[in-house]
């Protein structure tokens, strides 16, 4: 596995954001265009409407998904460096550190969270700009 630094720590996957992904926009429009088609026919809610909400739930569904695991991921982030930042200095993380920013800290060594934690707050900068003023990357290397 390469080392992990700014420019290669995003991760796609390609079956699931590419092929997943088209799959279901395809889907998506087979089934509105097969809705027009059979629109007006005696059972076109069985055969149009039906598999068009389906497909929309399906995206829901995954939207929804996605974005419950992501929460729960930036909670477990947040208590993980307000506990490193506790070993570091005995106190919480500033209260004027947003959620982005806190989780582009966790990418920085120690040695370089507090300064760049408090450069964070003083400049707003945000998590692309925290990130680039990484020295030593902190690799992520516990991820599926």
């Amino acid at each position: 596995m390469k080392p992990q630094n700014f420019s290669n720590h995003a991760r796609l996957v390609p079956g699931f954001h590419f092929v997943t992904g088209l799959l279901i926009i395809a889907i998506l429009i087979l089934s509105v265009i097969n809705l027009f088609t059979v629109a007006g026919t005696p059972l076109w809610i069985y055969t149009g409407l039906i598999p068009v909400l389906l497909c929309v739930s399906i995206i829901l569904v995954g939207f929804y998904a996605r974005s419950f695991a992501l929460k729960a991921q930036d909670r477990a982030i947040r208590a993980e460096e307000n506990f490193r930042h506790f070993i570091l200095t005995g106190k919480q993380l500033p209260a004027a550190l947003k959620m982005g920013q806190i989780i582009a800290l966790r990418f920085a060594p120690d040695e370089e969270l507090l300064p760049l934690a408090a450069r964070a707050i003083k400049e707003n900068l945000n998590a692309k700009q925290i990130k680039q003023s990484i020295v030593n990357w902190k690799a992520d290397t516990h991820r599926a």
